[in-house]
């Protein structure tokens, strides 16, 4: 972490405000898993192009995250099942920013991603849950908790957005199970359309490709005993043969 908190001050900083232009709530994504050995090098790739997010003078955020699901774990089956169409519905608190929002992302059959949120503490969850999502809040309950450390980039035309996700805890509060993998990076690229990205470039560069990866449905499926999980046992392989690597 130090070494990569040190890279990290060579990139010019952008504030949250700065980033108000970036918000690609409607946009396609592109994610990575990367062990944490080869982070250092992406970052040093990258810092001539990409700004990094920074609040309070920290360049690495924490977030906590809880997903919510119904009683039969819809949201998880619906991606489980290859549904193109699916919801995942969260509360998120960006810690250093002391801000905590209910947010739904959507995706849609064109594999675009909205995301909608309204601010917590709130009146209106259950009519923003019902007006934003195929679900009723009221029949939701908590069922996983993820934390992790969040280093954000924003390239230097602000066409696109690069999250970089680290020291990952899965915390499933109905079995109490826990999962973490320390070595693991999950980088996520953000674009409103495919917009030319240096990031692509980057990857290809260290010989990393693209893998279609649910924090939310990795998580479950590693901490909820007896829960289908066909579709992803390959991403797991995948994910602890980076790790052992």
């Amino acid at each position: 972490m130090k070494e990569i908190a040190h890279i990290l001050q060579s990139f010019e900083p952008i504030s949250l405000a700065q980033m108000e232009s970036v918000k690609l709530m409607n946009r396609i994504d592109t994610k990575y898993a990367v062990p944490i050995a080869v982070l250092p090098l992406i970052l040093e790739a990258a810092k001539a192009d990409y700004y990094v997010q920074e609040i309070d003078g920290k360049r690495i955020a924490t977030y906590d995250t809880m997903y919510y699901d119904t009683a039969t774990l819809d949201m998880y089956m619906r991606h489980h099942d290859r549904q193109l169409v699916r919801q995942k519905i969260r509360i998120r608190q960006y810690v250093d920013s002391n801000l905590t929002f209910l947010e739904i992302k959507r995706k849609n059959n064109k594999g675009r991603t909205k995301k909608k949120r309204i601010t917590l503490p709130s009146e209106e969850i259950e009519s923003f849950v019902a007006a934003k999502s195929r679900y009723v809040w009221s029949e939701l309950t908590p069922h996983l908790r993820t934390m992790f450390h969040r280093i954000t980039l924003v390239n230097k035309l602000k066409t696109e957005r690069l999250t970089i996700d680290m020291d990952l805890v899965w915390d499933n509060v109905v079995s109490s199970e826990v999962m973490t993998y320390p070595e693991l990076v999950i980088i996520e690229l953000k674009r409103d359309g495919n917009v030319p990205s240096k990031m692509t470039r980057i990857m290809l560069d260290h010989r990393i490709h693209p893998l279609k990866i649910s924090k939310y449905c990795i998580g479950t499926a590693l901490t909820t005993p007896g829960i289908k999980k066909n579709r992803f046992k390959s991403k797991i392989r995948k994910i602890e043969k980076l790790c052992q690597n």
